[in-house]
Parts: structure tokens; sequence; C-alpha cells
């Protein structure tokens, strides 16, 4: 069973009689549906509904637990604080945090299961403590992410620079449209209730090595996207799904750089290239 220790991480721990209702009114994730022994993805939104900080959150016994990259969880713990004024939480912060991640079938004691890989169809579980035999690699984490399609912010896609669908949150449990009010929400419901959410995560494969993270993906010398995660000759790319739909039907090339690759929306999402819906309907 592959086990791997992150040291990228920290943890903001919120506990107090107000601390649910305050992020229940800030974040995209629906914590109504958030169960004792799950993590879920989350963000905290601009008001245009770009992600400002994304996460991932669970239960702690009364607290809730949001784990986020060494990078954004100052940022965050200030917007956090902002944001409490005179409620009833408390802000509490571990950094770095003892994170683990391990996939396969046999699920550890005092784990959660990561909504995100479940949702995909795979055993993925998040443990918050140090655990013996940690001998997976981020690569093997990667070829995870990049097989169902899981983006990661800095390697997949900036912040403030992605809206909650383009990374796939209104399918992986991690956008809420029935919960009420938060930062943001009237622009991504817009987005789902008039279907215009053309920029998703897409499977990039080819058959030579792929060039490196952040190069163009064109058709016609045209940007559709660019390369996120890599592989070898597998990757994730954030690419406008309506070009590269009509370029699939008309059998026009997509090039990574000077690479001929293919993509393909995860299996799980039930999503298809527009002009592939088109031509199924008809």
């Amino acid at each position: 069973m592959p086990k791997l220790c992150l040291d990228d991480r920290a943890i903001i721990s919120l506990s107090g009689k107000d601390a649910e209702a305050l992020l229940q009114g800030l974040i995209t994730t629906d914590l109504g549906a958030l169960a004792e022994d799950e993590v879920r993805p989350g963000a905290l939104l601009t008001p245009q509904g770009k992600i400002l900080f994304d996460f991932l959150i669970s239960r702690d016994g009364e607290a809730l637990r949001v784990e986020t990259s060494l990078d954004q969880v100052e940022a965050l713990l200030k917007r956090l604080t902002m944001y409490k004024l005179r409620s009833a939480v408390e802000l509490s912060l571990l950094t770095p945090a003892p994170v683990a991640v391990v996939f396969g079938e046999e699920r550890p004691d005092s784990s959660y299961r990561d909504h995100r890989f479940e949702k995909a169809g795979l055993p993925v579980f998040r443990l918050y403590r140090s655990i013996a035999g940690a001998k997976a690699s981020v690569a093997d984490y990667d070829r995870l992410r990049i097989a169902t399609g899981v983006a990661a912010v800095n390697r997949d896609y900036a912040l403030q620079d992605a809206f909650p669908h383009d990374v796939l949150m209104d399918l992986n449990g991690g956008l809420s449209f029935r919960k009420g009010c938060y930062v943001g929400q009237e622009v991504v419901s817009r987005m789902q209730h008039r279907g215009t959410a053309r920029r998703r995560v897409v499977i990039v494969a080819s058959e030579a090595e792929l060039p490196p993270t952040g190069t163009s993906l064109a058709i016609n010398g045209r940007p559709i996207g660019s390369l996120g995660t890599v592989q070898g000759k597998a990757g994730l790319a954030i690419v406008r799904i309506d070009k590269a739909g009509e370029a699939i039907a008309k059998g026009d090339p997509i090039l990574a750089g000077e690479v001929p690759v293919t993509l393909k929306l995860p299996g799980w999402t039930g999503l298809a290239f527009p002009a592939e819906a088109d031509e199924a309907s008809a």
C-alpha cells in the first residue's frame, strides 16, 4: 500500500461556537455535507469568482481543519482573521504540518477519505500525523493525479487565475450551489446555470516525452491552454474545451510546443468536448 509524506503543507484549525458558521458563509464547500471521516476540496474566492486560496477541509473533533500549502497559509490566516471580527472563533496555525497520503484498498486507522479521488473511484486517504514506511514519491502521487484529473495549485493553475469550474470543483465536492451566499458565489452560480464554463482540466497524452510545465497547447498556432503537471508522456492541462472539441472533430492537430498530443476529459466527470456532445445528440 503506497504511502507518501508531504513536506509542503500547513494547517489552520478553526474552533469555537461560530467556526462552522463563519466558514460556511465564506468558502465554496458546503460544510453541511462534510462527513466526519472525509476531506473535501474548497476555496475562498475573489468577488469576481476566481480562486484566491485553495485548500482541503475536514473535521477534527469539534474543530475544522483547513489544510493548505505553505506558500498560501500566512495570507489565508490573515484573511480569515480579518473576516472573523468578533465571532467566537479561535484560529491556530500548524506549520509545517504532518500530512501523509495513502493510496490502496486498505484504509489506515484515523484516516480521512479524499473526496476528490473517491469521485474518480479510487481509494485515497489522508492522515494528519507522521507514519512509518512512507516510501512512495511525489512522482507516484503526480501519476495518480494525472490519471484522475486532480489538479494542484501552482502545478496546474495559478491562484487568482482560475475559476472553480476550471479545476472541476463543481464536480468533486468542492463547490456548492445550494448552501446560500459566500464570496464569489453569484459569479460561479451564474456560470453553472448558464453553462458558460469552457476551461476544464484535461488529461494530456503523447507518443513522445512531453515538454515541461508551462508549455503552450495550441491549435494552428492559437493557444488553448498550457501544460501543468507532467510525467513523461502524460500530463494535465487546463484548456478551452470548446476549441479543443472543434479541433478533434475536424482532425486538426493539437501541439504541446512541437509535440502532437491527444486530450481526454477525466471519465468520472461525465463531461464531453462540446463538438463530440453535439455529434452524439445529432
